[in-house]
């Protein structure tokens, strides 16, 4: 077997491992009428200075800020229900619906 041959018939057999990085978001009520959001990277990557929005039922944006350095953001809560935006980029988005935050 010529060696083109036997490196083409090799390559079949290694695989490279395609890692990549979902983003990970979780909010907590801290019971002083404050939330705060948590968020990273299932990499270990930090999430300093994505985008935080929190918009009320209709989209409209209540309050808006970014992750510290800490990948953590606290905000007041809002009167009415509400929904947190974690955008990550490139779709990578998530959603938290306010009656899913937890004491």
């Amino acid at each position: 077997m010529n060696k083109g041959l036997l490196a083409t018939v090799l390559s079949g057999f290694v695989s490279i491992p395609a890692w990549g990085h979902t983003p990970i978001c979780d909010c907590y009520d801290n019971g002083d009428s404050t939330i705060t959001c948590e968020g990273g990277f299932s990499d270990g990557g930090s999430a300093a200075g994505i985008a935080m929005r929190i918009v009320n039922n209709a989209g409209k944006v209540l309050i808006q800020g970014e992750m510290s350095e800490f990948s953590d953001y606290t905000f007041a809560i809002p009167e009415n229900n509400f929904r947190v935006i974690y955008e990550a980029g490139d779709g990578h988005t998530i959603e938290i619906d306010s009656r899913d935050i937890e004491e």
